[in-house]
């Protein structure tokens, strides 16, 4: 485990770090398991995030919006990861200089000077060291797409930008991803209750010299619901095949000719940062289908049948499925039954919290597969276990995929230049948010 720790002001105690991560790591109450991102202990105020893996804190006795700090933590994380290339231990052990020289440069006697990439180029001195980011284990499961049996060449999570290649030449490349969390609740007989997809439109630049970009989406784009745009724009009226509920831009985006063409113009900072966000509240095809079946099979037993559908094409592929669903609080013992030849699959009961686990690496699309659990109690059941049971939440990660059919038909580069490489693929990627199926 490997701690940077910088105190601004003083009147944090000493070892704030260590009551920190015991509190996190014993975290029980009210019920709870997992700390949350604001606490209080001995008048000291904890916020903190925790992005791949690593714990972002902040402390203070004053009495600041929490939305604030975890804001900052997460542009101070980003401009990290923008100077090392890949955030995790093994790039902060070896880049620790390198990180204080940016803690001291973001934030000055408490107070926050800047979190833009670019503006701290002229202020930071030390190199990066660059990590081997060879093993697809150290990457996130974001980080490294596949399409057939060919990896996609470049990743721009990988980089840092100001790290030059071999010789002395700077990479003239940018990064587009459309990254979609979508959160999904069904009912009991499968019908979808409510649906919402949170969208992101991430870039990541390594021109030199800022030329001005331009950027095109789907011409059927409606922002607004029922057809009227949050923004007056005249030609956002009727119905288009992809409605945004609301939108909002990084301040170097410029919407002159988006009314138009449904094109952006920005000159783009050097790092990485969110172009335009979005939310989704219309009817989408959602990517899994959940069905539960739960039957009594006798005075002290029941079995549980869950089957999961993939609904999107079969040229694409799920990664990091994770499904989990809490068991009736007197369930002894439970066995398991993954159907004939399943690969890839892993299933646990966890005592602890009487909570069903299964993880599949990976499903194709327009497949299914079936999970029969049998459940043993101590006693004669009298309640219905319906109402104890459940509900099914679901994780995973779709790359190359995304519900809402947002497009990024081209990127075009104002200046052409022979030295500008523009990368040629946008990235999309589904990952749930929150994805539930009752009982």
């Amino acid at each position: 485990m490997i701690s940077i720790f910088r105190d601004y002001r003083g009147d944090i105690q000493k070892g704030s770090a260590e009551i920190f991560f015991r509190k996190v790591k014993f975290w029980k109450e009210d019920g709870i398991e997992e700390a949350p991102p604001v606490f209080n202990l001995d008048g000291v105020n904890y916020i903190h995030v925790k992005l791949v893996g690593l714990l972002f804190v902040a402390t203070t006795r004053n009495n600041l919006p929490p939305s604030l700090v975890l804001e900052l933590l997460q542009r101070i994380a980003r401009v990290i990861k923008d100077y090392l290339g890949v955030l995790n231990e093994e790039s902060l052990r070896k880049n620790f200089v390198l990180v204080y020289e940016l803690l001291d440069e973001v934030i000055d006697f408490g107070y926050v000077q800047t979190t833009s990439t670019e503006l701290l180029k002229s202020y930071i001195f030390n190199e990066p060291i660059v990590v081997d980011t060879g093993r697809l284990s150290s990457l996130g499961p974001a980080a490294l797409f596949m399409q057939g049996n060919t990896r996609m060449p470049g990743t721009a999570v990988t980089k840092s930008v100001v790290a030059q290649e071999p010789r002395g030449r700077k990479r003239e490349e940018i990064f587009v991803d459309v990254i979609e969390k979508i959160s999904v609740t069904f009912s009991s007989s499968g019908y979808i209750l409510t649906s919402e997809i949170d969208g992101t439109i991430q870039m990541k630049s390594y021109l030199s010299g800022n030329p001005e970009i331009r950027v095109a989406f789907n011409d059927d784009l409606t922002i607004g619901r029922g057809g009227s745009s949050i923004y007056d724009y005249s030609g956002s009226s009727g119905s288009g095949s992809v409605i945004l509920d609301d939108c909002n831009f990084h301040e170097s985006v410029h919407l002159d000719s988006f009314d138009v063409d449904r094109t952006l113009s920005l000159v783009p900072p050097d790092g990485e940062f969110p172009v335009m966000n979005y939310r989704i509240t219309q009817e989408f095809k959602p990517p899994f289908r959940i069905n539960t079946l739960i039957e009594e099979s006798g005075n002290y037993k029941a079995e549980v049948i869950l089957k999961i559908r993939a609904e999107f094409p079969s040229s694409v592929t799920a990664n990091t499925i994770a499904i989990e669903m809490p068991l009736p609080t007197y369930t002894t013992r439970v066995n398991f039954e993954l159907e004939p030849g399943a690969v890839g699959q892993r299933t646990d009961f966890k005592e602890s919290n009487k909570r069903l686990e299964w993880n599949l690496k990976k499903i194709v699309g327009e497949s299914e597969h079936t999970l029969r659990v049998k459940l043993t109690f101590p006693q004669e059941l009298h309640g219905n276990i319906t109402k104890e049971a459940g509900p099914v939440s679901m994780t995973f990660t779709i790359p190359m995929y995304n519900p809402s059919r947002l497009q990024v038909k081209y990127l075009q580069i104002a200046k052409k230049t022979k030295t500008y490489n523009p990368y040629r693929w946008v990235r999309y990627v589904t990952q749930a948010n929150s994805y539930v199926a009752r009982i």
